[in-house]
């Protein structure tokens, strides 16, 4: 059992219920059904990938998105697609997979732009708007790009809802790393402390009732 790698998504899920975060993240006890949302996102990553890297046609289920794409593909600078990132402990740059990764993350697109030391991080997105966007997962993938990419000083992120043809966007400058990482790093240690205690306690909430596959919670609704 252990809690590192952490993620984006470990976070979330622990800030959600610690109880739900211990049996699908840390024992693997219980697993999330795979829906038809889950699939329809990642065949349009897919698609929206091999678009824009190799120049291969949209299928025509995914057409909708492609002034979307096109115009990432026009920006200038170097387009790095599905960019694997990992971070040590010490938080230096390291392989995805290397045995002391600590921290991990995948970057739908990265565009370096090293001549004017600017980088866009973009992140698809299929819901079909953008009420309950979260831009932390772009200020972590700003944060890895910092330190895999030294000469970049200015990144650029975006949610991009290709369905409804929407930016969320913010900028991540250089010199505000080291207060945003204090702010993750507080995230983290409280899924560390919970760890090393093994005090996982449930958050109640309107997801219990129908929503949790962990069926054992005394909050859940199948009970």
């Amino acid at each position: 059992m252990n809690i590192k790698p952490w993620s984006f998504s470990k976070i979330k899920s622990f800030e959600q219920c610690p109880k739900k975060f211990y049996h699908l993240k840390v024992t693997k006890s219980y697993k999330e059904p795979e829906t038809e949302a889950m699939y329809y996102g990642t065949a349009f990553h897919l698609a929206a990938e091999e678009y824009v890297r190799d120049g291969t046609p949209l299928p025509e289920k995914f057409m909708y998105g492609k002034a979307v794409l096109d115009s990432l593909i026009d920006k200038k600078g170097e387009k790095i697609c599905e960019l694997e990132m990992g971070l040590t402990e010490n938080l230096e740059p390291c392989g995805f997979r290397d045995d002391n990764v600590w921290w991990r993350g995948i970057a739908d697109l990265v565009i370096l732009d090293r001549e004017s030391k600017v980088a866009w991080v973009i992140d698809y997105k299929t819901s079909k708007n953008t009420r309950y966007a979260d831009k932390g997962q772009l200020e972590l993938m700003a944060l890895a790009v910092f330190k895999h990419y030294p000469d970049i000083k200015t990144v650029r992120g975006g949610l991009v809802f290709v369905v409804c043809n929407e930016l969320v966007k913010e900028q991540y400058d250089y010199d505000v790393a080291p207060s945003l990482w204090a702010k993750w790093l507080a995230d983290y240690n409280r899924m560390e402390q919970a760890y090393i205690k093994d005090v996982w306690n449930a958050n109640q909430s309107g997801l219990c009732k129908r929503h949790c596959v962990v069926t054992e919670c005394v909050y859940n609704g199948r009970n």
